[in-house]
């Protein structure tokens, strides 16, 4: 089963719930108006959920794997601006249907541990945070309620930009994607690394484009004194990046040091189109978008052959 591991839709109960904001994030109309980033006017096509299950389809793709978008700085609102959102967000996402999936998301202003727990009940995938939540060692401890319930369910985790605090408003259209981003991705892979994994030793995490080419910097890392598994090249197997917005120069460069089993298929649609996966070969293709995905979302709880690898209300939706 082909996974794409990085989509987003915006189900109707969250645009409803954007256009009832009078502050940032909000839509007016179809333009989005967030912090840190240029208005941005939203295709409706891009939301609508039947034209892309078709489109997925076309991409041959049998599950797609729905995240909050995270720039929008909604997992940083207080309670009651940040709940009616996530709310609506949860709720669209379940009513989907095939071959949607979801990332659950979790307010960060007041960690709710039990209302994650809630969410992963009804069959998301896992959780997002954004990059700039789990960035250092403070936000590790912040956000340790919400990754231990991941740690006990043995349900992964995926690292997604967010909010581009400081972006030039006045620069061009592609600047906070091109340099906040990356920069939020490359800090969260090496926070990971350092904080993370020795706090959650077996917890699976998958990092958005590349991980803001992060994995590339091991040789700086063992330059400027690193003495650890990164510095030496020693791969982690449950540290997965997915491949959104690059094409094969970039990725070929990731592979070389990472290799193929923790490569995994992301596109990002709409707001990225998938590159031919990726001048790599058959065996390469169909652990990208096949094993590596089954891996990432089960663990060692691979499902069956041919059952779907779709969490069980993913799966019951494609009945």
């Amino acid at each position: 089963m082909p996974v794409d591991i990085h989509q987003h839709v915006w189900p109707d109960a969250l645009i409803e719930e954007l256009r009832r904001r009078s502050r940032p994030p909000r839509l007016d109309g179809w333009t989005l108006l967030i912090c840190g980033e240029p208005p941005f006017e939203v295709n409706p096509v891009d939301h609508d959920a039947r034209r892309r299950a078709a489109q997925a389809a076309c991409d041959g793709v049998d599950l797609a794997v729905i995240g909050l978008s995270s720039p929008l700085g909604i997992e940083y609102l207080v309670p009651e601006d940040a709940e009616p959102l996530l709310d609506a967000y949860h709720r669209g996402v379940t009513e989907l249907g095939a071959p949607f999936v979801g990332w659950a998301a979790a307010c960060l202003t007041a960690i709710d541990a039990p209302g994650l727990a809630r969410q992963l009940d009804l069959g998301f995938a896992g959780l997002q945070l954004p990059a700039t939540a789990i960035a250092d060692e403070s936000g590790y401890r912040q956000c340790s309620p919400l990754l231990d319930v991941l740690a006990e369910r043995d349900l992964p985790l995926f690292i997604h930009p967010g909010p581009a605090a400081g972006a030039r408003m006045g620069g061009p259209a592609w600047w906070a994607a091109l340099v906040p981003y990356v920069q939020q991705l490359h800090a969260a892979w090496f926070a990971f690394h350092t904080y993370g994994r020795p706090a959650y030793p077996q917890l699976r995490v998958c990092f958005a484009a590349l991980a803001g080419l992060g994995p590339l910097h091991g040789e700086r890392l063992a330059a400027r004194g690193g003495a650890d598994r990164l510095a030496r090249g020693v791969v982690d197997p449950r540290m997965f990046v997915e491949t959104s917005s690059y094409g094969s120069r970039a990725v070929d460069s990731v592979l070389r040091v990472l290799g193929v089993d923790v490569l995994v298929f992301g596109s990002d649609r709409p707001y990225a189109l998938p590159h031919p996966v990726l001048g790599l070969g058959d065996a390469a293709r169909h652990a990208i978008c096949v094993t590596n995905p089954a891996r990432l979302l089960h663990g060692d709880r691979l499902p069956p052959e041919g059952s779907g690898s779709g969490p069980p209300a993913a799966r019951k939706g494609a009945t």
